[in-house]
């Protein structure tokens, strides 16, 4: 918060306060208190609106002073009565201190114009603590230096001083009111002039008036308005010397300042201004303090402390954490600049790079440091002192390799000698830059090459301009020695591009001139393995099919050239080298033929897994060769993967062989069958993997790849099964359902409907399972098997609600299986039992009756479950017949009555 202001009250406090003072004076009550009597009695400060304004209350304390002359109010009456006046006449300071700051009526001399307005920011933290060291960031402004120099190069530096060093303005009031400079003609304002007076009685007349501080203040506003500018600096004076702990100390100060700065008074200007920056940031004048004071050190060349000012500066900056890379503020900015542009003008007076050197090596890194060198560095560029700017740049480098700024200096470097035009300085420049920056170097073992693109950019320029460089010349050379040199540098530099560089969209084409470069120099095995990494280790690109050629030409020049011994072994690198550029290359015109042969070769030798690869490049490569060259292909590949169990890759490779094959080949039932077994171990391999759901899919796949083959059936067979263990019902449903219909005479019909049934009784569908086992006992040739699918069908039909197909699938059971006579009672039990739901009382008696008759007939197979059976059918039987005649109703004549009951 900035402090209260001290100048004048509002006008509403001022009237609440005198309001209960006339109020009082003005009473006729006898008992009540007269006015000198109230010089006791505290104001009451309140604020109200009064609404007839500055008169009114000017009025009243004019009233009260009149009353009551010798109070212990009246200093502080007279005080706001002259600050009213004032008021009145220049306009309400307001409760807060001006932001701006703005004295435009002290003489300026001629060669110091105006400068722009400043406006200090006092929305930042108050500093804490010492400066940081010197932190590893970047310099935006070091990425995009220009081609010659930095902005300042617009003003000359007598301009520069003139603007920087200009006073800063700074108003008494919110709304000024434009006066006449000194020497000017109009009269004085009485308001004012009556404002003097009191202020000087006050002081006078209440030497000790706790408020003189204030007084002076004000009395000091007072000339100034009035344009007598040096009794106020001379009232300023008295101000800083009796009230040194006064709250406008450090706004007093700096006016004085000001005043002393515009009149070259250097020493008293430089007083003024330190007696501000003890006061710290608490001070709205602080940073313009220590910005002034720098000048004024510069002024009288005491250029240390003026760079210990300015370093003071920036300390407080990086302290508020201001952000040097995105000042929103443009005053503040601009006076950033012109710190660093005045400290470049102090080292540049002290030494250069070596005076920035040993300034921060006694006071300390600080994280903006690279910043005053590049200032420095720039401002002799403007001056086109170019090997001065490269140094300084260099220096900071030397001294801080591992900065972030450090390589865009090292380029800036390059930059300022290439605008010098110095060729060899360039050159060794760019060496020393690539030497520095490798991405191999210390200083990417700090940095992520991925947030510097720039830096790598520019390194990859570099390197291939180095190399480019040293490759003409040693084609331009004339002695061996020459030819040496300049081919041991141009080597090293393009083995440096492809090392940092190796994934670069340019890499593969540096490449090729390092193999052309060893080439050239008939280093024929070094060339060849260049060559064969361009054409096959890249990514497709416009010279890979040329460096594949010019590997095998350098394999046979090196052939050729070799010793005897030597010759086998290099010709199957040249045998090898052919394959890699057929294999890469198919618009070769001899490569289908050179392959083929190759891939019946390793077959024959069981190099299966070689044979599969180059069989699959030839037939990838050549889809339109001949045809019987495919088909080897593929039958090699085919029956080498099948050898090496890679079953996936044999049945595509029978699969292409089928696809050429006429389909009255002799040879065609055969592939058929492979090509069923490859897909059919795969899904064996799956099933005993636990994968049921890949299995399953494996023996489907035969159906519709090789639907002749006679493993099908067992497949699809399979299949089923998988699924059933996967617990997917309806998959298996439908696959054993699809079986039973196409294949209905395979010995696997009967178990598929088994399945199937108990799919259906999993999936909880009752009925259709019943339907199924009804299904199995009528295909069913084993009586057992039979019996059982009957009594399951009828219980599934229970469950169902089906009792009509319940009792059909019971009935069938009991007609043809009597024995054993447990099974035939219980099932004719469960019978009666439905037609007692049904309500089929007939049937029910006569399956009640049967089971009382097998009981009786039964013998030695006479079981206690049967018997007890027959026992509760004839219990049953006795008490339908009991309550058949209970419901007879006894009629005359009796006799018919009880014939009828009889025959009942």
């Amino acid at each position: 918060m900035s402090k209260r202001s001290a100048y004048t009250p509002r006008v509403d406090f001022r009237a609440l306060w005198l309001a209960p003072l006339i109020a009082l004076a003005c009473s006729g009550n006898p008992d009540r208190q007269t006015l000198a009597g109230l010089r006791a009695v505290e104001p009451d400060l309140a604020e109200v609106t009064v609404s007839d304004g500055i008169d009114q209350a000017m009025a009243g304390y004019r009233q009260f002073l009149a009353e009551a002359p010798t109070s212990a109010l009246t200093p502080e009456a007279m005080r706001r009565l002259a600050d009213l006046e004032l008021e009145k006449e220049y306009g309400t300071l307001g409760d807060e201190r001006p932001r701006t700051i703005a004295t435009g009526r002290l003489p300026i001399p001629a060669e110091a114009p105006p400068t722009t307005i400043l406006q200090p920011d006092t929305t930042l933290p108050t500093p804490t603590g010492s400066p940081s060291p010197l932190a590893s960031v970047p310099d935006p402004g070091a990425r995009s230096a220009p081609s010659n120099a930095l902005p300042e190069d617009a003003e000359s530096l007598r301009e520069f001083e003139a603007r920087a060093s200009g006073p800063s303005a700074v108003d008494y009031a919110d709304a000024p009111v434009a006066l006449a400079l000194p020497g000017s003609s109009p009269s004085e304002p009485s308001g004012p002039v009556e404002a003097l007076a009191l202020y000087d009685q006050i002081l006078t007349t209440y030497p000790d008036y706790a408020h003189n501080d204030q007084v002076l203040y004000q009395k000091a506003r007072a000339l100034d308005e009035l344009g007598r500018v040096d009794e106020a600096i001379a009232v300023s004076a008295r101000l800083v010397e009796k009230f040194p702990g006064s709250r406008h100390l450090d706004e007093v100060q700096f006016r004085r300042a000001e005043y002393f700065f515009t009149r070259k008074k250097w020493l008293e200007a430089e007083g003024a201004y330190a007696a501000i920056v003890p006061i710290g940031a608490r001070s709205e004048y602080f940073e313009l303090a220590l910005y002034k004071l720098g000048w004024t050190y510069y002024k009288q060349m005491l250029l240390p402390e003026a760079l210990q000012s300015y370093v003071t500066l920036l300390d407080h900056k990086v302290d508020t954490g201001y952000d040097f890379d995105q000042a929103i503020d443009e005053a503040n900015a601009q006076r950033i600049a012109d710190s660093y542009r005045v400290m470049s003008l102090c080292f540049s007076d002290l030494g250069g790079a070596e005076a920035v050197e040993s300034f921060f090596s006694e006071a300390g890194p600080r994280t903006y440091e690279n910043r005053v060198y590049r200032h420095l560095a720039e401002f002799y560029f403007e001056k086109l002192r170019y090997q001065d700017a490269a140094d300084t740049y260099e220096s900071f480098v030397a001294r801080y390799p591992l900065h972030a700024s450090s390589p865009h200096y090292a380029m800036r470097v390059v930059e300022i000698y290439q605008a010098g035009d110095f060729p060899k300085l360039v050159l060794e420049a760019k060496k020393s830059f690539a030497s520095r920056y490798a991405i191999d170097s210390e200083y990417w073992r700090h940095f992520d090459p991925a947030k510097s693109p720039e830096v790598i950019a520019y390194l990859k320029r570099n390197l291939e301009d180095l190399a480019n460089h040293f490759h003409a010349l040693y084609q331009a050379s004339e002695t061996p020695e020459e030819r040496l040199g300049a081919f041991t540098e141009s080597a090293s530099w393009y083995r440096q591009f492809l090392a940092s560089f190796p994934e670069a969209p340019e890499t593969p084409a540096i490449h090729y001139r390092l193999a052309d470069l060893l080439l050239e120099n008939e280093a024929f095995g070094p060339a060849a393995a260049e060559y064969e990494h361009i054409a096959y280790v890249y990514p497709a690109h416009e010279r890979s099919a040329a460096a594949g050629y010019a590997a095998i030409f350098a394999h046979r020049k090196h052939q050729e050239r070799a010793a005897e011994t030597q010759r086998e072994a290099i010709r199957r690198e040249a045998v090898e080298s052919t394959v890699r550029f057929v294999d890469h290359f198919p618009d070769h015109e001899h490569a289908a033929t050179v392959l083929s042969v190759a891939v019946q070769d390793l077959f024959d030798l069981h190099e299966y897994p070689r044979a599969i690869e180059l069989g699959r490049r030839l037939t990838g490569t050549y889809p339109k060769a001949d045809v019987a060259l495919r088909r080897s292909a593929w039958l090699v590949i085919a029956h080498a993967s099948f050898e090496i169990e890679e079953f996936a890759p044999a049945e595509e490779a029978y699969g292409e062989v089928l696809a050429l094959i006429p389909p009255t080949d002799a040879t065609r039932p055969e592939i058929v069958n492979n090509l069923a077994a490859a897909i059919y171990k795969q899904g064996e391999r799956a099933n005993a993997a636990g994968d049921f759901r890949a299995a399953a899919d494996h023996y489907l796949r035969i159906a519709k790849a090789a639907p002749e083959s006679d493993i099908r059936p067992i497949a699809e067979y399979d299949a089923g099964s998988a699924l059933m263990r996967l617990e997917d019902w309806s998959g298996a449903l439908a696959v054993l359902e699809a079986f039973r219909d196409s294949h209905p005479a395979h010995d696997l019909h009967e178990e598929a409907t088994q399945q199937v049934a108990f799919v259906y009784r999993k999936t909880g569908n009752s009925g259709k399972a019943a339907e199924e086992y009804e299904r199995v006992a009528h295909e069913a040739t084993d009586p057992a098997l039979r019996a059982e699918s009957l009594l399951v069908a009828g219980e599934l039909y229970e469950e169902a609600d089906a009792t009509g197909k319940a009792l059909a699938a019971y009935r069938a059971y009991v007609s043809e299986f009597t024995a054993p006579i447990d099974a035939a009672v219980v099932t004719r039990f469960k019978m009666a039992e439905l037609y007692l739901e049904t309500g089929d009382a007939e049937s029910r008696r006569a399956e009640l009756r049967q089971i009382v008759s097998i009981d009786r007939q039964a013998g030695s197979e006479r079981t206690d479950a049967v018997r007890g059976l027959a026992a509760r059918s004839a219990l049953l039987l006795c008490e339908e017949d009991f309550r058949a005649f209970d419901a007879i109703e006894l009629t005359q004549p009796f006799e018919q009555s009880l014939r009828t009951s009889s025959v009942g």
